[in-house]
């Protein structure tokens, strides 16, 4: 996923010479706390925080003279992996991150609540449908063979004697925030999966090596 897919393109966009007044009305009515400021031809210039604005006496000053200016901004590329986008949200603890296109110029933001609704997006997905994923990326390899090697994994990892049909009915109603709970997190998750793939494949060349 790039950061593109996440970014909100209908932003508010305050321009240098706006007042702080003009600012602070747009922010309300678009309920915005951040907004990047920018010059004509829609490059970044800076970013301002409501915070920032409430406080200024004088309001019909432009919004370039409060704002942060450029160099202390947080930005992310339109196509940067998204996951960029979630590491800076976590390190500098930001809100919103414009998103700056080739010709360095504002085409989006990525707010945190952005994130966090895509993520809930995320954990609602079957585990089936990640493994009918697997199924497709492994070509050759029958579901049947998939959910087989699924139960032979579980049984070493875990100690639990299943079968593939137990496994296949069990996968289909749990999401994929269910699973990562209950293997204790992502990295483990996923490193179950690459197991699954790999037993998978173990076993068909074993079983052609037999004939």
């Amino acid at each position: 996923m790039k950061v593109k897919e996440l970014m909100d393109t209908n932003f508010l966009k305050l321009y240098k010479d706006y007042s702080v007044k003009e600012a602070i009305q747009l922010m309300h009515r678009k309920k915005r706390f951040s907004a990047p400021v920018l010059e004509e031809d829609d490059r970044l210039l800076g970013l301002v925080l409501s915070v920032d604005l409430a406080v200024v006496e004088d309001r019909s000053i432009p919004v370039s003279q409060v704002m942060y200016p450029y160099d202390q901004v947080i930005t992310v590329r339109e196509n940067d992996p998204a996951r960029e986008a979630v590491m800076k949200f976590v390190k500098y603890k930001v809100v919103s991150i414009p998103v700056l296109n080739e010709e360095d110029k504002v085409v989006g933001v990525v707010r945190c609540c952005d994130v966090i609704k895509t993520l809930a997006k995320l954990y609602d997905i079957p585990v089936y449908k990640l493994f009918k994923i697997l199924e497709r990326e492994l070509k050759g390899i029958t579901w049947e063979e998939l959910m087989e090697a699924a139960a032979v994994v579980t049984k070493n990892t875990t100690g639990e004697d299943i079968t593939p049909e137990e496994y296949e009915k069990r996968i289909r109603n749990t999401t994929f925030g269910q699973a990562l709970w209950a293997c204790g997190g992502l990295e483990k998750f996923f490193a179950g999966l690459i197991k699954i793939g790999e037993v998978v494949i173990a076993r068909r060349v074993a079983k052609f090596g037999r004939r």
